[in-house]
């Protein structure tokens, strides 16, 4: 359980995180909710980078899930071809489109619950399209925020629903929307895996990891 020394040393980090960057943005390219959820889930097991380089030519010509259909499976593949697993996602994107079409008037539903059943849509995949969408206060934990609450203590977890639960029990309320992002940001430039940059950690002072690097 967190205490009242832990919520002011929370509170302390994202007030930094705040003024280093207001809004944060996630860094996949997306035109719409359904570039977005497509963008999402071709990303698992891939870098933003590598997804990006492949979208750009494929939302130029499949932006909504009728254009996707009608590129077809086949198509589809030829503009992915270079992100990891990408015969599997493109099913699942063609499914997923299939259904949006079918079942949901080609519009990207707006509740987890309804993004989760959609082929290839795990948990993290609706809470990002929650988030970066509609502005939900949704936390999309993955390797880097995993990494992150643990070493800083400012949510720890076993696992990534345990993490999910600690930022939303931890940080105030006034910092959820971009939790993550700057989470996220944070793990992927600064609180690196193997070369953690602590000497210009904005947080270094109220970190509890103890194998910082000068």
């Amino acid at each position: 359980m967190a205490t009242q020394l832990d919520y002011h040393r929370i509170r302390e980090i994202f007030t930094r995180f705040h003024a280093v960057e207001p809004e944060p943005k996630g860094e996949l390219e997306h035109v719409n909710a359904f570039t977005l959820l497509v963008a999402v889930a071709l990303s698992a097991q891939a870098t933003d980078v590598g997804v990006n380089r492949a979208t750009r030519s494929l939302f130029a010509v499949a932006d909504t899930p009728e254009k996707m259909l009608a590129l077809g499976e086949e198509g589809l593949i030829e503009h992915i071809k270079t992100i990891g697993l990408y015969r599997n996602k493109a099913k699942n994107v063609i499914k997923l489109s299939h259904i949006l079409v079918e079942e949901y008037g080609g519009e990207v539903p707006s509740s987890r619950a309804a993004l989760q059943s959609l082929p290839g849509v795990g948990r993290k995949t609706a809470n990002v399209v929650l988030n970066m969408w509609w502005r939900m206060p949704a936390q999309a934990v993955d390797t880097h925020i995993f990494r992150v609450g643990n070493r800083t203590g400012i949510c720890p977890g076993r696992d990534v629903n345990a993490v999910e639960r600690a930022i939303e029990d931890n940080i105030p309320a006034e910092f959820q929307l971009h939790a993550h992002h700057w989470l996220i940001l944070h793990g992927r430039y600064t609180c690196k895996a193997r070369k953690p940059a602590c000497g210009t950690c904005i947080m270094r002072d109220l970190c509890p990891f103890e194998e910082k690097t000068i």
